[in-house]
């Protein structure tokens, strides 16, 4: 049984992991974008490194319930603590019960807090042989450098249109819906599978492409862009809250706050996500406008011609970098209305 069956893109991460199965590392830190498949291969690693060929132990990993396989999740909405790691401490010097191997995996490794993560460093620098741990981040940065030097890297890009799409497809997705909805998710295959059956997918698109030539003066426009651009994403996160409410069901009246907590953490990612899937398409948009003006193709093949001569090429490279900003300032957390009513508002004053 192959353990990486299904994945998109990745193909270097997966070849390099298959390698690693036989004589694996002690300490693994996953790093790249949001809904790329991280925390997706880093399971199957770990159901890999735990199961060899038994398909009903890799079951058993892929949905969390295998004895060896310890998944450590922030308490809370806040972060990993001290004492979660302390108990991994512990945790890791015991023997597997199954498995030959234990692995401890971190699926949201950038949530420990400084005091958690210099808690485990003598347990990284010293693991028994049958342990093995497994970090996913978004940047090295997430982690004290001391934690990150201890750990094999493993660096995840974004996957390419064509490439997503061709999974879509290979999953039985219809192709134009494939496209779309690879073109939404802008080189992250976790978000382009949760969008691949949502019909909203290419108004999304259209809506922040028309966004430049619906900009306005007064002040109110621009809330007004931002409230519709907000409730646009809403449809397309239908699959996800499908998804969770049926997995409430399934545990009836025992759900944990943990678990809840989990799925607030998911959505967020996922809209956060979109959102930013959404600043990107109206930075593509002003990065056509000076390739059009220069005589280089256009990504977007589908906007006028007249849209895209309506400003100078100089004014749509500012254009790129206030839309950047806007991204940056969602990274620090800044509320998604308020990020883009001053994007519209400052794009319309410098039109």
């Amino acid at each position: 049984m192959s353990s990486f069956v299904g994945m998109i893109g990745h193909r270097g991460v997966v070849d390099f992991l298959r390698r690693e199965i036989s004589h694996p590392a002690q300490s693994y830190l996953f790093v790249g974008p949001s809904n790329v498949g991280k925390s997706t291969i880093a399971r199957k690693f770990a159901a890999a490194l735990m199961c060899g060929g038994d398909s009903r132990c890799f079951d058993r990993v892929m949905t969390g319930v295998h004895p060896d396989l310890v998944l450590i999740e922030p308490e809370g909405r806040a972060s990993i603590t001290v004492d979660q790691a302390r108990r991994v401490v512990s945790q890791a010097t015991r023997t597997p019960l199954e498995s030959d191997r234990k692995v401890f995996l971190f699926e949201e490794g950038g949530m420990m807090n400084d005091e958690a993560a210099n808690s485990l460093l003598k347990t990284l620098e010293e693991p028994t042989s049958a342990t093995i741990f497994i970090i996913v981040t978004e940047t090295e940065d997430d982690l004290p450098s001391t934690v990150a030097s201890r750990c094999r890297t493993v660096v995840f890009g974004r996957v390419s249109e064509d490439e997503v799409a061709d999974g879509l497809v290979s999953l039985g997705i219809e192709s134009e819906q494939a496209t779309e909805a690879s073109r939404i998710a802008g080189g992250r295959p976790g978000l382009a599978l949760a969008l691949a059956t949502e019909p909203q997918v290419a108004v999304y698109r259209r809506l922040w492409l028309s966004i430049p030539m619906r900009l306005g003066e007064h002040p109110g426009d621009a809330f007004r862009l931002a409230d519709e651009t907000m409730e646009s994403a809403e449809p397309l996160l239908a699959a996800l809250k499908a998804r969770q409410k049926e997995e409430l069901d399934a545990h009836g009246d025992d759900v944990s706050k943990a678990f809840r907590d989990r799925q607030t953490r998911e959505l967020k990612r996922a809209s956060d996500a979109l959102y930013v899937t959404g600043l990107e398409i109206l930075a593509s948009f002003y990065r056509d406008v000076a390739a059009a003006q220069f005589g280089v193709p256009v990504r977007n093949t589908d906007v006028p011609i007249a849209a895209l001569s309506s400003i100078t090429p100089r004014q749509a490279v500012a254009g790129v970098e206030r839309v950047l900003s806007a991204i940056e300032a969602l990274a620090a957390n800044q509320r998604p209305k308020l990020a883009f009513a001053n994007l519209f508002a400052e794009l319309a004053v410098h039109a």
